[in-house]
């Protein structure tokens, strides 16, 4: 059996190997894309959402959410992303348009429409998601879990503290983990681990058109080194259908709404604070061999 899931993403180069994945794995079976301004600006997001679904002639529809956090100034992340968020390739031109609903209404249409528990899988800010939540409380008892990218226990890459896609909607982040929904959270400490190799990188463009893509695309992420580049959005993919290659703790996550730590993820790890009560199952180690693997043989599996 697949696993129902619903992408809020905004991207984005590591968003887009996650919706290249979650378009063609045969364990996943993809509802529904929302789009964020996150990145890009969500015009961006969305258009880009649009070329990976006409890339494989997906009938995956796309709506397009917030186009900024819900209180904060919004921040993109154009530096790492570029201007349109995938330069690189040339996609078709004959996009479908987007939903006319806006994502919180389809993604409540969705959730309420299915006969099953679905995953959400937001892979960035979380703006969409929160104000789901708020509008339509009807959908919590719907969502199975919510895999999500973003956070971290230690380093941040916006600040010392905070990771980019809870600093983005550090107010959207609160809503989400104070929701009672099941949350894993995939975040640096595991996505600045798995890191593809050079090795991974060489063979990318070998196996098929999606890794010519993928390969012309990274090409252009400015988020790597000589060690290797990290696809951050893709780990919540790799959770989903490989869990065994991760520890995780169970903790309570608190988000930092202001001041210098602002988009924080404080985790309880002595569990100390909150009456032995946890909010998150936080991936705290992956198998980066493992995930390149994975990651390379998936690819090509696609063609």
């Amino acid at each position: 059996m697949s696993t129902k899931i619903i992408m809020d993403t905004d991207p984005g180069i590591d968003d887009a190997a996650a919706i290249t994945i979650a378009l063609n794995h045969p364990d996943l079976d993809l509802q529904l894309i929302t789009t964020v301004a996150g990145n890009v600006t969500v015009d961006k997001t969305t258009l880009n959402a649009l070329k990976l679904t006409r890339f494989f002639n997906s009938s995956v529809p796309v709506a397009a959410g917030a186009p900024q956090p819900l209180l904060k100034p919004f921040e993109d992340a154009v530096r790492i992303h570029g201007v349109s968020g995938m330069p690189g390739y040339d996609f078709p031109t004959d996009l479908a348009a987007p939903l006319s609903k806006t994502a919180v209404e389809a993604l409540r249409d969705q959730i309420m429409a299915a006969d099953e528990p679905i995953t959400l899988v937001p892979t960035g800010a979380y703006t969409n998601v929160a104000l789901l939540f708020k509008t339509y409380p009807e959908v919590l008892p719907h969502i199975k879990e919510i895999v999500a990218m973003g956070g971290a226990l230690g380093k941040g890459n916006m600040t010392s503290a905070a990771e980019f896609n809870v600093f983005t909607d550090p107010h959207a982040a609160e809503i989400m983990y104070q929701a009672g929904v099941p949350i894993v959270m995939v975040g640096l400490d595991v996505t600045m681990k798995a890191l593809l190799t050079p090795a991974t990188m060489e063979k990318l463009p070998t196996v098929g058109r999606t890794g010519k893509m993928l390969h012309a695309l990274f090409n252009h992420y400015n988020d790597g080194d000589q060690v290797g580049i990290p696809m951050h959005d893709v780990n919540t993919l790799f959770y989903l259908l490989h869990p065994e290659a991760f520890t995780t703790e169970k903790m309570w996550i608190d988000v930092q709404t202001d001041g210098p730590a602002n988009g924080e993820t404080v985790g309880d790890i002595r569990g100390a604070y909150h009456d032995g009560k946890t909010n998150a199952t936080v991936c705290v180690d992956i198998d980066a061999a493992a995930f390149n693997r994975w990651f390379l043989s998936t690819v090509a599996a696609i063609g």
